[in-house]
């Protein structure tokens, strides 16, 4: 961060603002283990590789046809199953991060 004398950024501001806003709420942060960071970025590949397939298989499907109403019942299915395995990340890496 900048020195005590020189003007500080917004974003130096904001940090300083939401770190205090953080512990008058009783926050608590704690810098991540290599375990735990190790732990995410398996998460995060594993997520990362669902959501490739779930893409591959979709336009698949997309392209075997041609009926307007199939493809949107086929676009609604391709965004919950989007939903469901960012949630599904999500909240694995918050179980990480917590211990």
């Amino acid at each position: 961060m900048a020195d005590s004398g020189a003007p500080k950024t917004a974003y130096e501001l904001t940090i300083k603002r939401l770190r205090k806003k953080d512990q008058e709420a009783g926050i608590e942060t704690r810098p991540l283990t290599d375990a735990q960071k190790a732990s995410i970025a398996e998460v995060r590949n594993f997520y990362e590789a669902k959501l490739a397939e779930a893409e591959v298989l979709h336009h698949s499907k997309l392209r075997a046809t041609l009926d307007p109403a199939a493809r949107e019942v086929l676009e609604q299915e391709y965004r919950r199953d989007r939903e469901r395995l960012a949630s599904e990340r999500d909240a694995k890496i918050e179980k990480i991060r917590r211990g």
